[in-house]
């Protein structure tokens, strides 16, 4: 059964690819994410996450960066309002790409991380999945998060120190 993964930087697809492989899934991974800021993280990320589908030989689809499409769809910039946006943004993308090329199923490395509420990611890729009639499969990566980091920084891999919205940046910086 064919498997959209959304993925939002290399270190976060690892666990996720390993664990639907394992499942027996035939992955392809879509990088959708017009919310990351400035462009020259994206270009970051979206090279870090190309080196790393290649030598996984993971199949990826990669639409154009279009940070109008964030900025139309996420207008409260406070939390938790603009992440609940973000999310569902970037899972319907990938749900109506998943659709229009024939995927069973979608899902998203989101939920790898401790730092996003999985819970509200569910509930958004279930409320898409029935509108648009394609499944949402939901599973909680979580216990692969460490691992996967440790395994990324081995690697070399760039790991990013915030979500990527420009907020999430203000907000790491004021912190500091």
């Amino acid at each position: 059964m064919k498997v959209l993964l959304h993925t939002c930087c290399g270190p976060c697809v690892i666990y996720p690819l390993e664990i639907l492989r394992k499942e027996g899934f035939e992955v392809e991974g879509y990088f959708y994410n017009p919310n990351i800021y400035p462009q020259e993280e994206f270009l970051k990320r979206k090279d870090v996450f190309l080196g790393f589908a290649e030598s996984e030989k993971l199949k990826i689809h990669i639409p154009e960066y279009e940070q109008d499409e964030y900025y139309s769809a996420v207008t409260d910039n406070r939390k938790p309002e603009r992440c609940l946006s973000c999310w569902d943004l970037r899972l319907l993308k990938t749900a109506e790409f998943a659709k229009a090329n024939n995927f069973s199923v979608f899902t998203t490395a989101l939920l790898v991380s401790p730092y996003q509420d999985i819970e509200a990611i569910n509930n958004i890729g279930q409320r898409i999945s029935k509108h648009l009639g394609v499944e949402f499969l939901f599973r909680d990566f979580r216990a692969g998060f460490r691992e996967a980091h440790n395994r990324a920084r081995a690697l070399g891999m760039y790991c990013q120190k915030y979500c990527g919205c420009k907020c999430s940046l203000e907000e790491r910086m004021v912190k500091k």
